[in-house]
């Protein structure tokens, strides 16, 4: 049951990230760049997105090991940020899509579930015995949620820090060299020491959106 369990998380999250990584292609696409168009990247087919690591093996340890939340990444779409209109304004646009293409499937998953018994869907009654249609649910919210805040962190190779970069003055840039040149090392302290002091947000925000608490 864990695997078949597992197999079904990474499913989830493979889509949702599938999905974060069109927005950025699409949006910068609609922003004057071709790059992730001409790269054969600008598609939901989860096979040109996928990354061994970030979307399989490390999805998977997570779920294994009972570390409490399980977070990935696809392949990065690919574009030229000196394509794109608008300069630092449309590099935020582009950093921030794939952000708000999380949420928004968080926000569309939740009120399913808020609104399920409109469809003749039996009443949410706990964790325990719950229609399969709410488990599908839960964790298409859930992912979604850890996956947007996830990438809010402005620390590289996240979106957060493509956000933080394009609003940097010029006197701070030996912040960008710094977390460049040792952003992996801050992420996994952050992932390993902070990442539980978030953890009640994404609850709350789900409990908000789901009507479940």
């Amino acid at each position: 049951m864990q695997a078949i369990d597992g197999i079904f998380y990474i499913v989830i999250l493979i889509m949702s990230v599938v999905v974060h990584e069109f927005a950025h292609g699409y949006t910068a696409y609609l922003l004057g760049d071709n790059t992730a168009r001409d790269s054969g990247r600008l598609t939901l087919n989860p096979i040109k997105h996928l990354d061994l690591f970030g979307s399989i093996l490390l999805p998977l340890f997570l779920i294994l090991s009972h570390a409490g939340f399980v977070i990935g990444w696809a392949k990065p779409v690919p574009y030229n940020p000196h394509n794109v209109r608008g300069g630092n304004r449309g590099t935020i646009l582009v950093s921030i899509a794939g952000i708000l293409s999380n949420i928004l499937l968080a926000i569309i998953f939740g009120l399913l579930i808020r609104y399920a018994t409109l469809f003749g869907i039996p009443p949410f009654l706990n964790f325990e015995n719950m229609h399969p249609f709410y488990r599908i649910c839960i964790a298409i919210v859930t992912t979604n949620l850890v996956l947007a805040l996830f990438n809010l962190i402005p620390i590289p190779p996240l979106d957060g820090s493509k956000i933080l970069f394009a609003l940097l003055p010029p006197r701070l840039r030996h912040i960008e060299n710094f977390l460049e040149r040792w952003g992996i090392i801050v992420l996994i302290f952050f992932i390993v020491f902070l990442w539980k002091f978030f953890e009640p947000f994404i609850y709350t925000v789900f409990s908000f959106i789901t009507g479940i608490h």
